[in-house]
């Protein structure tokens, strides 16, 4: 349910904040006092398109804030854990808007900076808006086999039909590729066995480069290197100006003092132990210096073999490793070519069981569609019927296409509501023959059809109830209030029958504050709910009997809610 709404510099709006109740609740007030602000800024929060002409005069941007509790059973709740929006034992969903003079809107969800599409994809699971010129959804033969589908549970059968479908769709799609030009294929094939010989042959280890990298440097530089490694053994060990062997001198002299200092008896080790490591030295950089000599002819080897690397580098993705994996994918793709002719036979015997299977459940989803058509049908006709519609005909006909090229992706049915308003007229389809008064009736009468099936938690309602008064207005005030008891629903209305029926009643007021026209919102009960009532039946002048037939309004609904 949407539990707050905050909105600030939007429109007539300077700033506002309302709570809201679960059930079903109007928004009345004289025309022209910002009822339908509201509304606008709940579409703006759900991915309704925004204008800067939406942002108060003098003001930079308008600040736009909804809180939504969803229930547990909802579809929406795994979504956004799933994605990590709200936490796993969270149930709370916060949309903020901002817009801005300069068209640099922003968008927020539960606090983190998202695209528009984020609240496009949210809005359709969370707010259902229907106007009096707002009744598209019933229009579009799309959404009235998913409202059938909803009606008639069939949700879990058609789920299984669109698995097998993608599946038949994927068989397909792989069959086709087999099956395209041989030429093309025998041209993939040559090219494929040029890239796998060049690089088999090619022989890459994942480390030669790195190798081969650092063997080069040594032998570019191998005079230099052995210059330095020669000159170092000398300095070590070639005379008696050496370091080993003034080293010896130092040991010699070390262990006299020990003999008549105890204390210092650990420097003779200390000076013994690094004649040991230099040594070790000495004798690396004699030998490092004999193996090292220039070789031309293994430089030249060193030097193609980094060249073909780079070569090899740049044609198959920039690095050995990426080279190897090509060379693997390579291989693969031409063992498939080569089991190309077993493949196709294969998938064939595949896609025809699959479509078999297809068939079947398009036949299980197209009977149990015609059964739960006729069952709308009557449904519809009697919502309709205590709309004051009983001339009405209202059918929903299921069209199936049989041949091989009808299935689609939801079933091999075409699902359209039809309606006959007069008498002796033939049903037509709806959106030929239903005027604004007509499809705001036969959408009510649908939503309380659907009520139970119908996961969207918000209804709202933007009079709807233009042109009807009367029994017709109490009968419509009557389906909002049962259709309350499955979703939270707002309405704005006109009408004493439809606001008498809320359980909660919202005041849209314009005044002036700091000589700026302002909108503003409050809470009716009791006494000001009747007051309000009354002035919805009467107009300004608002007597006695007005205020008590108010009064039997609200005592009249408050009993059928009981009931």
């Amino acid at each position: 349910m949407l539990a707050e709404l905050r909105i600030v510099n939007f429109a007539l709006i300077e700033q506002l904040s309302i709570q809201f109740q679960s059930g079903f609740t109007v928004l009345t007030g004289e025309t022209g006092a910002g009822k339908s602000l509201l509304i606008d800024a709940i579409a703006l929060l759900v991915g309704g398109r925004a204008s800067t002409d939406q942002i108060r005069s003098g003001e930079d941007k308008a600040q736009l804030e909804a809180a939504f509790h969803l229930p547990d059973t909802h579809p929406l709740l795994q979504r956004l854990r799933l994605h990590e929006i709200i936490g796993q034992n969270e149930s709370e969903l916060i949309l903020r808007r901002v817009l801005s003079r300069s068209g640099r809107h922003r968008v927020y969800v539960n606090g983190s900076l998202c695209p528009l599409r984020v609240l496009e994809e949210l809005g359709g699971t969370l707010v259902d808006i229907h106007g009096q010129h707002e009744q598209q959804s019933l229009l579009a033969t799309a959404k009235q086999l998913d409202a059938l589908d909803a009606f008639g549970r069939l949700y879990e059968l058609r789920g299984m039909y669109e698995q097998a479908y993608q599946g038949w769709k994927e068989l397909r799609t792989q069959l086709d590729a087999l099956q395209s030009d041989v030429v093309d294929r025998a041209r993939r094939e040559d090219m494929l066995r040029f890239q796998a010989q060049e690089i088999e042959q090619a022989g890459l280890l994942p480390d030669e480069e790195e190798w081969l990298r650092s063997e080069r440097q040594r032998l570019v530089h191998a005079h230099r290197l052995r210059e330095l490694a020669h000159e170092a053994h000398v300095e070590l060990q070639a005379d008696e100006q050496a370091v080993l062997t003034r080293l010896g001198r130092i040991g010699r002299t070390l262990a006299e003092l020990a003999q008549t200092d105890p204390a210092m008896g650990d420097c003779e080790q200390v000076a013994a132990e690094s004649a040991i490591q230099l040594k070790e030295l000495a004798g690396r950089l004699r030998d490092y210096a004999q193996q090292l000599e220039a070789d031309p002819d293994r430089q030249a080897v060193v030097e193609d073999r980094l060249d073909l690397i780079q070569r090899l580098k740049k044609k198959y993705g920039g690095s050995v490793e990426a080279v190897l994996v090509t060379g693997r994918r390579v291989q693969e793709e031409l063992q498939s070519l080569d089991n190309c002719e077993e493949r196709t036979t294969e998938l064939t015997a595949r896609l025809d069981e699959e479509a078999r299977r297809l068939r079947t459940l398009a036949q299980q989803l197209s009977k149990k569609r015609v059964d739960a058509a006729k069952r709308m049908t009557t449904l519809v006709g009697a919502e309709l019927a205590a709309l004051k519609m009983e001339q009405a005909i209202f059918q929903v006909t299921v069209y199936s296409d049989e041949s091989a090229e009808g299935l689609g992706p939801a079933g091999r049915d075409r699902v359209e509501f039809l309606l006959s308003s007069n008498p002796g007229e033939p049903p037509r389809p709806l959106g030929r023959v239903g005027s604004g008064g007509e499809l705001s009736r036969i959408m009510l009468a649908l939503k309380t059809v659907l009520a139970e099936m119908d996961q969207v938690p918000v209804l709202v309602f933007d009079e709807i109830d233009t042109g009807v008064g009367g029994a017709v207005a109490a009968a419509m005030g009557t389906r909002l209030r049962k259709l309350g008891a499955f979703h939270q629903v707002f309405c704005i209305t006109h009408l004493p029958q439809v606001a008498s029926q809320a359980e909660h009643h919202l005041l849209v007021e314009k005044g002036l504050e700091s000589q700026r026209t302002s909108t503003s919102v409050r809470a009716l009960k009791g006494m000001g709910r009747e007051e309000e009532i009354a002035r919805m039946l009467s107009g300004l002048t608002i007597t006695k009997k007005v205020r008590e037939t108010a009064a039997e309004l609200i005592a009249g609904a408050k009993g059928k809610r009981s009931e």
